[in-house]
């Protein structure tokens, strides 16, 4: 098929080609001259001719859409609604319009009608509460702050984070078909009870990093002195000559006097710190992106040994430590 013949297929015939179908047509030109003459097929031609016998008339049929069962003012109820509580639910929204407009509306319409006002559904951020007193001291934190460029290659961020052997964030997905949903390969196993899972800390500056530690207890102030700070802290605080050391969030175990005492006499720089304030930390963002990596390798870690093996390879790829958990727990009796 030509362009010229392929592009025509798709255009709207206009209304002086109508015309011109039904002139040639009382002339007794055949169909296939009148399309020769007017750049259109036989088919589009006889369904003219046929329209203005059967009607008396050669427009065009509108387009048939179905009846809007919202008007513009309950749209923009329903947007109101949404934009007042950001967590209420579309079934609620559609249960208050009905209630107000007395019919129903589906809860498919109002997700429809917040989509087309340039609202989506998206998982929520989390965050921890603050009250003013936090607000006024983060935002102190920050104006004090804000002109640091160079100073921030001198800071030492630290943290303790948790990682589990079942770890998922909530966001996979499985595709299946109706009546797949008790299979096997679509069902994701979770335990009701205490998930296995290990404790590790680590720090970070602006052109190197810590070694990494594994808690294998609980942490007091005792074990964080002598497993952490004395033999990772501070040879690495030494080797950088000049650091400010940040004080973990001002966890219990890290702000003892026995603690404060070991900082004083090794004349180390602390970095003053916002409490509830993780989000201000870079290095807070070490435990979700090594939690996501670990669910990309197949199959997952069956023992916690294996799992901090595979946290060291993934941090440590061209000097994975051999380690185990075992040797770490014989640390900590010792």
């Amino acid at each position: 098929m030509s362009r010229r013949k392929q592009g025509s297929a798709f255009d709207q015939v206009s209304e002086f080609d109508r015309g011109r179908i039904v002139a040639y047509r009382d002339c007794r030109l055949s169909f296939r001259q009148i399309g020769s003459r007017i750049t259109r097929n036989q088919t589009t031609v006889i369904r003219v001719w046929d329209r203005w016998n059967q009607e008396g008339t050669t427009d065009r049929h509108g387009r048939s859409h179905p009846l809007q069962c919202t008007i513009s003012r309950e749209d923009r109820q329903i947007v109101r609604r949404a934009v007042k509580d950001h967590s209420v639910s579309s079934r609620t929204v559609a249960q208050h319009i009905e209630s107000v407009t007395y019919h129903s509306v589906s809860a498919r319409t109002i997700r429809r009608r917040l989509q087309q006002s340039g609202l989506s559904a998206r998982r929520p951020l989390l965050g921890l509460p603050l009250r003013q007193n936090h607000r006024r001291l983060r935002q102190q934190w920050c104006d004090e702050r804000r002109m640091w460029v160079a100073e921030w290659n001198e800071v030492v961020f630290t943290n303790e984070s948790r990682i589990c052997l079942q770890h998922h964030d909530g966001r996979i997905r499985v595709w299946r078909h109706r009546g797949e949903r008790m299979l096997n390969s679509c069902v994701m196993h979770r335990h009701t009870g205490p998930v296995s899972d290990i404790m590790v800390w680590g720090g970070i500056g602006y052109h190197s990093r810590t070694p990494l530690v594994c808690i294998a207890c609980t942490l007091n102030s005792q074990h964080y002195i002598s497993e952490v700070l004395e033999p990772v802290v501070l040879p690495y605080l030494q080797g950088l000559g000049t650091a400010i050391f940040q004080q973990q969030e001002n966890a219990q175990p890290h702000v003892t006097r026995v603690v404060q005492r070991l900082f004083v006499n090794h004349q180390i720089e602390l970095f003053t710190w916002s409490a509830r304030s993780p989000d201000l930390s870079p290095i807070e963002n070490m435990g979700f992106m090594v939690a996501q990596r670990l669910t990309q390798i197949t199959p997952p870690a069956a023992t916690p040994d294996q799992l901090w093996q595979r946290v060291l390879g993934l941090l440590y790829p061209k000097n994975t430590s051999k380690v185990s958990l075992n040797q770490c727990r014989g640390w900590w009796q010792q």
